[in-house]
């Protein structure tokens, strides 16, 4: 399968600016996944930005509706 890494940086709201993985999906859920956390893209702009990806800070985000 082709990457389209340009179309994926487009909605990539990660601010970890020296991430190599920007834009390649499938190279970052894994390596957040492996990690026991989940991608930026899985959080609004307020909660990426404090670089808490955990699954309960996660949960916490639907519990109060917010992801």
């Amino acid at each position: 399968m082709e990457c389209k890494k340009d179309a994926n940086l487009a909605g990539c709201n990660c601010t970890y600016d020296p991430c190599t993985r920007k834009g390649i999906c499938c190279e970052c859920l894994a390596y957040h996944l492996k990690s026991r956390c989940l991608p930026a893209c899985c959080f609004p702009a307020d909660a990426e930005a404090t670089y808490d990806r955990s699954f309960d800070h996660f949960a916490r985000l639907v519990q109060a509706r917010r992801a």
